[in-house]
């Protein structure tokens, strides 16, 4: 996938429905280069379905997912996963595997069909656990793993597929608030250094933190974004969660807070 002006990934029109009843409404957004992009909403909003339709596992209602200006139905599944990379919000392990085995996963897209991993393929797995902490763990089978290292796996198999666009469902999932940081600082990392992310978050303080731009959910095909600093804000998340958000000062900062 090449690099070019148009950013990495866009929407046009967007529209995601479940059976009676329209989640989101005609969405149009684009996500540029170097762009942590938060979603954020309450249960059953469509944050999931927003994930796997953009990274077209899942076709819209209406409108066009594009990748460089290009629609994402004109791309082969191989060229979409040499640059875009989702993280589901579960994954299952059912059969015997070791933590490196799995993480290598990640370079199938970058392996051809009759090769086997190279020193360099090996060498950014060993990087990528390393990075989630796994590294000591990396002869373990999967199956003995805890929820939170199973999740860290998941995230370090991502980061092996070396992609520009990040797509994370709830990456925090299961992880202590030490390694619920560790890794969205990975991410934010990745932004910073050109690629893009789109994260889906029920912590509205780590979305403050990292994310330059919001995208709220209501569930009701109605939806806002921009950014963060002007679009979380007590009365805005208030009537997000269906429930009273305060904003309290912190340091040189905000957290919100539900006192509802």
């Amino acid at each position: 996938m090449h690099s070019g002006d148009l950013s990495n990934i866009a929407c046009r029109d967007l529209t995601i429905s479940v059976p009676g009843r329209t989640l989101i409404d005609s969405l149009g957004i684009e996500l540029g280069k170097g762009e942590f992009v938060a979603i954020l909403g309450p249960n059953g909003v469509g944050k999931s379905l927003a994930l796997h339709t953009f990274a077209g596992i899942r076709p819209a209602q209406t409108g066009t997912i594009e990748l460089q200006g290009k629609p994402l139905n004109e791309y082969s599944r191989h060229e979409i996963a040499l640059g875009l990379a989702l993280l589901p919000q579960y994954t299952e392990d059912i059969f015997p595997a070791t933590v490196i085995d799995t993480v290598m996963i990640g370079r199938h897209p970058h392996i051809g069909r009759f090769r086997w991993e190279t020193k360099t393929d090996r060498e950014i797995a060993r990087q990528s656990l390393e990075q989630v902490d796994l590294l000591e763990l990396w002869d373990r089978d999967v199956l003995t793993l805890s929820g939170g290292e199973r999740r860290r796996l998941a995230v370090a198999q991502v980061l092996t597929q070396s992609a520009s666009i990040y797509l994370l469902d709830e990456p925090t999932n299961h992880l202590d608030p030490q390694h619920q940081l560790d890794v969205l600082k990975i991410f934010r990392g990745k932004a910073d250094n050109g690629d893009t992310v789109l994260a889906s978050l029920h912590d509205v303080n780590l979305a403050s933190r990292f994310a330059d731009r919001c995208l709220l959910l209501f569930g009701d095909g109605r939806w806002e974004i921009g950014d963060t600093a002007s679009v979380l804000t007590g009365e805005t998340l208030s009537k997000l969660y269906a429930t009273a958000m305060e904003t309290v000062p912190w340091r040189d900062t905000k957290v919100f807070v539900a006192s509802g």
